[in-house]
């Protein structure tokens, strides 16, 4: 995705390719929210109100407007609306002038039924809620079991009601209809290379069966040569890909290769736009580039130095992801910091109580984490400074790399380095 600058002077229309009903607003609540946060359902609605006059398309309105009426700044609202493009509520237009012109596409949410069967959609909801809260919400749009095998069908058919008539009428093809729209994935298979491996079901590669093949790799982390064994394990007697047993079948092979479990976020990295510009080569812009290219299970490997994690911490990280909603790199530089003030201790009421912290005040880069775990330290060493009403040097707990201002100056000790090298190792 190409990073364009917008400006509040730009300007948008909201176009409307759908049916927004009361049902659908439910499920974006209920099922988006979870996943694409508070702030993007509101973008999403204030573009609905935008319509409100004209139905079908809403005036030219300045992104400035959007800023007013949101109160939010244009970074927040950019980044809310790339998540509603991710998740198929909304497509976006541009066109390049003095002024930049856009055009946004509002989309109804696809149905609950579509919603826990989506292979992508339906994971991460998953994720987000957590278990419990997870089949509440599945329970609430479940159809009620009722039982007609006593019962006989009465209905009557059109043509017991109604007479025919005669005539032709028009065929209309632009009228507004319920339009979802699907969620992208960019490519992560080499198809060139997959059918080569299976010349003789090239015709089984269809566009459907492609645009699956790349959802499960993505859920799954399957590269080309994983997905090319799964597909041939998933060809049926009439030579044609079952796509319910490849589902299958890519499933049974991550839960093996991950000890039973599902995916789950900590496996997950620093989404991109969260990420800080390259070019910086200082000790810091390398300690941000750590923390946002690995996942939070690297880190606690790495910590455990090539070792399994045990399962209470990986319940911890999932915890902070899940319930928390910290963003990977942020829980990155939690977890880092905690072990290097707690001698190696993962405590589950500290991390969470600086967690909560985080959370209110709206973390979600490395940088910023970083910066408040500074604060954070020095606070602690002043207050220990003061209780103790000491004079003389008190010895400070050890700092991660990060935290001396003058620290770009400053020489790596050969232990930071080895285990800043082992880790970005583990990225090629």
């Amino acid at each position: 995705m190409k990073s364009i600058t917008v400006l509040p002077a730009d300007t948008y229309t909201v176009i409307n390719k759908s049916i927004i009903t009361s049902y659908d607003k439910k499920i974006i609540t209920m099922l988006y929210q979870p996943i694409i946060g508070y702030t993007a359902v509101s973008l999403y609605n204030t573009l609905l109100d935008d319509l409100e006059k004209t139905q079908m398309m809403s005036e030219d309105l300045t992104h400035h407007h959007l800023m007013n009426t949101m109160q939010l700044r244009l970074e927040d609202i950019l980044v809310s609306r790339e998540k509603l493009e991710a998740v198929g509520l909304i497509k976006t237009y541009m066109k390049k002038d003095n002024i930049n012109q856009y055009v946004y596409v509002v989309y109804s949410p696809i149905s609950a039924n579509e919603f826990f069967n989506h292979p992508v959609l339906n994971v991460v909801l998953y994720n987000n809620l957590g278990k419990k809260e997870y089949e509440k919400v599945k329970n609430y749009f479940k159809i009620p079991k009722i039982v007609l095998k006593d019962y006989e069908d009465i209905t009557a058919s059109f043509d017991d009601v109604f007479t025919p008539v005669r005539g032709t009428a028009e065929v209309s093809e632009d009228i507004i209809t319920n339009n979802s729209n699907n969620i992208n994935i960019n490519n992560r298979i080499d198809y060139s290379l997959l059918i080569s491996g299976l010349p003789e079901y090239e015709k089984c590669f269809t566009d459907d069966t492609k645009e699956l093949i790349n959802t499960l790799s993505y859920i799954y982390n399957l590269d080309t040569l994983d997905m090319q064994g799964l597909i041939r394990n998933s060809i049926n007697e009439k030579g044609m890909i079952d796509k319910s047993v490849l589902r299958k079948s890519c499933r049974d092979y991550y839960k093996f290769d991950n000890f039973g479990n599902l995916p789950t976020l900590i496996y997950n990295k620093q989404p991109e736009y969260l990420k800080k510009p390259k070019g910086d080569n200082s000790k810091w812009a390398k300690m941000v580039y750590t923390f946002e290219n690995i996942t939070p299970y690297q880190l606690l490997k790495a910590k455990y130095k090539g070792g399994n994690p045990t399962e209470r911490d990986k319940k911890l990280i999932e915890d902070l992801l899940v319930e928390q909603k910290l963003a990977p790199g942020v829980v990155n530089v939690l977890i880092s910091y905690v072990l290097k003030i707690n001698n190696e201790q993962l405590n589950r009421n500290y991390i969470e109580t600086i967690a909560g912290q985080w959370k209110r005040l709206n973390v979600e880069t490395v940088e910023d984490a970083m910066r408040l775990a500074e604060k954070k330290h020095k606070e602690l060493n002043k207050t220990i400074h003061k209780e103790k009403n000491v004079t003389k040097k008190v010895k400070e707990e050890k700092l991660p790399a990060w935290f001396n201002k003058e620290q770009e100056i400053l020489e790596t000790t050969k232990e930071e380095q080895e285990e800043l090298d082992k880790i970005l190792n583990e990225l090629v």
